[in-house]
């Protein structure tokens, strides 16, 4: 069994799912700012925001204009769920990701139709941040992860982006690993940037079906170096 990685954003959502449910800040209660949990736990602003979006998607938190975090339950939501922990079940986690082939590559087709200029603007803003952080680990996991949820706010229908959103959260360690294997290999960080630069572009032109097609390739290659086995998806000559 591979090893199972933990990241910070692990390690902070658990210290606080804790402190919710031992009643540290009990139900109604207001977490402290993003600020200050960075300043607690020593970690950026970026690891923050996943923090509270895990906690926000599991039904734990509220987040409201002006008022930041409040509890809103000890207990997680018993709504659609993956139920395993993917990292230490290698079949879940092809499930999850030919899931993930399917929703994204819809997505960025829809995405390709229905982008704003405000949309565009977004994607070359993480694409940029990304290109500047490509070999350091922990802000790459967060850049790629923001590309490819700006590409299912782009399709401007909130559902692709709630899933995404959770599908991203279950699947943080496997872009983990993943970007964690481009590093030890030199040219590869340039690859995966330049795959991601090829579904903006296909975006960017209004072309769905070379969108769809470059995140299925984008998805596929990620999957090769991750050596998940995924399921044939074509009938056989």
């Amino acid at each position: 069994m591979a090893t199972k990685i933990t990241t910070l954003t692990d390690q902070v959502a658990q210290q606080l799912l804790d402190d919710i449910q031992r009643g540290v800040y009990p139900v109604g209660a207001k977490l402290p700012s993003g600020q200050a949990l960075g300043k607690m736990f020593g970690v950026s602003q970026a690891v923050i925001r996943e923090v509270t979006e895990r906690l926000r998607s599991q039904g734990l938190i509220d987040s409201r204009q002006g008022s930041g975090c409040i509890v809103k339950s000890r207990i997680e939501a018993r709504g659609f769920r993956i139920q395993c922990e993917i990292g230490d079940d290698r079949t879940e986690l092809v499930r999850v990701f030919e899931l993930r082939l399917d929703l994204e590559s819809a997505a960025a087709a829809l995405a390709a139709v229905r982008r704003t200029d405000t949309d565009l603007v977004a994607m070359e803003t993480v694409l940029s941040r990304l290109a500047n952080n490509l070999y350091d680990l922990e802000a790459g996991v967060e850049f790629d992860i923001a590309f490819h949820t700006s590409i299912a706010a782009a399709t401007h229908n909130p559902h692709y982006l709630n899933l995404l959103n959770y599908l991203n959260q279950q699947l943080h360690q496997a872009v983990y690993a993943a970007r964690h294997i481009a590093l030890t290999h030199v040219p590869m960080p340039e690859t995966v940037q330049r795959e991601h630069v090829a579904i903006y572009e296909a975006i960017r032109v209004g072309d769905p079906d070379a969108a769809r097609a470059a995140v299925m390739s984008h998805l596929e290659e990620a999957a090769i170096h991750l050596e998940l086995d995924l399921p044939r998806r074509t009938i056989a000559a």
